[in-house]
């Protein structure tokens, strides 16, 4: 069984101390990866390349930096891509992106990547990169149907994405049916669960919603009367991914990658659940 973890680059220096902390506890775990988002428009694009290298080449654990399509040209794209190439940094998790805050749809650049398949394909000329994609299982929101977005999935894999990561879900028969339906159209890559654990469970019903996630009606009254309990909200938090890590164990899942919000505690908790050890790990 293998586990990756999410972080996001620090926006101030007492962020940067707390990621630095959060990553410090989670690699003696030995992940297979820990990756790196990137901001829209590549507002963190120094910041991410910036942690990036330091986790690889200071922590030692293989990085992941996350590449967009919004608001630069394919040859910048590429730019970015081979400054990571030349720095050592052989896998990207290939995202169309969000729209920049304050627009609501996707536009793509005029002489950019349009979408995520089209990035796949452009950073398989730049270099030969292991690439992860994104997966819906409960469809992208901005998808016609679910076929549609199942397709879409497969036009990634087939352009030579590596595995995909899926978006965050609640409820593991959501991930079940979606990998039945995945391996039924042809899709033979690893299909990792990607879980969030739920530290400030307004914040992730929030974050759910923006990207088409349901969040059951058990979810809500399991959190219920603990909006000023931080300490229960961890328990209850880590009771609820621990369930979902154990169903999905039971079903033959063998790799997860935690979204951490630059937090270690509870990724730590659960993975420390899973069986995994520092002087174990790997």
């Amino acid at each position: 069984m293998t586990v990756s973890f999410e972080f996001s680059p620090p926006k101030t220096d007492k962020a940067k101390e707390n990621l630095w902390a959060a990553i410090a506890r989670l690699a003696p775990l030995k992940p297979s990866f820990m990756s790196v988002t990137y901001g829209a428009l590549g507002s963190t694009r120094e910041r991410t390349h910036e942690t990036v290298v330091h986790i690889q080449r200071d922590i030692k654990v293989p990085a992941a930096a996350h590449l967009t399509c919004v608001g630069a040209s394919r040859a910048e794209v590429d730019e970015v891509a081979q400054h990571y190439w030349d720095a050592g940094i052989r896998h990207i998790v290939a995202l169309r992106g969000d729209p920049p805050e304050g627009e609501t749809t996707y536009t793509p650049h005029p002489q950019g990547y349009p979408f995520a398949v089209d990035l796949v394909a452009g950073l398989k000329r730049v270099a030969d990169f292991e690439i992860s994609v994104a997966a819906y299982p409960e469809v992208h929101p901005t998808a016609s149907n679910a076929q549609a977005d199942l397709d879409h999935l497969k036009r990634k894999i087939d352009a030579g994405a590596n595995r995909a990561i899926t978006n965050l879900f609640f409820d593991p028969e959501v991930y079940l049916r979606f990998r039945d339906r995945a391996v039924a159209a042809g899709i033979k890559v690893p299909l990792v669960p990607g879980l969030m654990p739920v530290v400030n469970f307004v914040r992730t019903s929030q974050m759910a919603v923006r990207c088409g996630a349901t969040v059951p009606q058990w979810l809500h009254e399991r959190f219920a009367g603990l909006e000023d309990d931080a300490e229960t909200r961890k328990l209850v938090g880590a009771t609820v991914i621990a369930s979902q890590v154990e169903a999905l164990k039971r079903e033959g899942a063998d790799a997860f990658h935690f979204y951490t919000l630059n937090s270690a505690d509870l990724t730590y908790a659960i993975c420390h659940i899973l069986g995994l050890r520092p002087n174990a790990a790997g």
